[in-house]
């Protein structure tokens, strides 16, 4: 293991991957040494995610075509991925949908609440529960994204924040139950990423924000690494990642 890996033979699996964060956290861990293992429902983006990371770093890239909705798809997903690197050290649980926006509760359309538990939520349950197993016999990691909404109320969404609340709530008390067990796990925070979120409603925060302005996805993949690097006693239990004026913003 070289100071330019410093996780090589460890294997990941991350979910939303083929765009913003998820693309850009299987890129950060690829070059950290990790073979990765690239989950979404886009399969030729995910297909041309898994060639980039394996000739740009030398790594072993997978596409998994899943929908994180289907608790089947998730487990296949796991089982492929052990199958294919012989072991999962980290899941980053990434999937995620921004629905409702700017919406009061009472117009909120009924399958946009389904379509966002069903990923939020139980996207988040169903791969958490498929991968432990795997992670208790390396003493692994299991990272969310998390965001910035599970910290305080959201009036313009609430049933964004809600799911958000509700990932911080089950990533914690999963990690009262299997710390014992040797497993890391961590909730990371950020607040707005320009990312295409959002943009099935047509105003992406990508849309909303230029270059630099607020967080890029590069950043929340760089926390994901410093998060699995640390050293087997230690776990990262929650990081927020705010940009420096977000406070500011909020209270002033």
């Amino acid at each position: 293991m070289s100071t330019e890996e410093p996780l090589s033979g460890r294997s990941a699996i991350v979910t939303g991957a083929s765009r913003g964060i998820g693309r850009a956290t299987a890129h950060a861990l690829a070059a950290a040494g990790v073979d990765v293992a690239v989950a979404a429902r886009s399969e030729d983006e995910l297909a041309n995610l898994a060639d980039e990371v394996a000739e740009e770093y030398g790594v072993h890239g997978l596409a998994v075509e899943t929908d994180v909705r289907d608790e089947r798809q998730v487990e296949r997903l796991v089982q492929t991925t052990v199958d294919a690197f012989g072991r999962l050290d980290i899941l980053v649980s990434n999937a995620g949908v921004l629905l409702g926006h700017q919406t009061p509760v009472e117009e909120i359309d009924i399958d946009d609440y389904f379509q966002l538990m069903e990923v939020n939520v139980n996207g988040t349950f169903f791969a958490t529960r498929a991968a432990l197993p795997h992670l208790r016999e390396v003493g692994g990691n299991l990272i969310f994204i998390g965001s910035g909404a599970s910290q305080s109320p959201r009036p313009y969404n609430p049933i964004y924040a809600a799911s958000k609340w509700w990932m911080r709530g089950f990533a914690q008390s999963v990690e009262g139950q299997v710390g014992n067990d040797g497993v890391a796990v961590t909730l990371i925070n950020p607040t707005e990423v320009r990312t295409e979120i959002g943009g099935e409603e047509g105003n992406s925060i990508a849309d909303r924000f230029d270059e630099k302005e607020i967080l890029e996805p590069v950043e929340v993949g760089e926390a994901v690494v410093f998060v699995a690097t640390r050293s087997s006693r230690a776990t990262v239990d929650e990081l927020h990642l705010f940009r420096r004026d977000k406070l500011h913003d909020l209270y002033s």
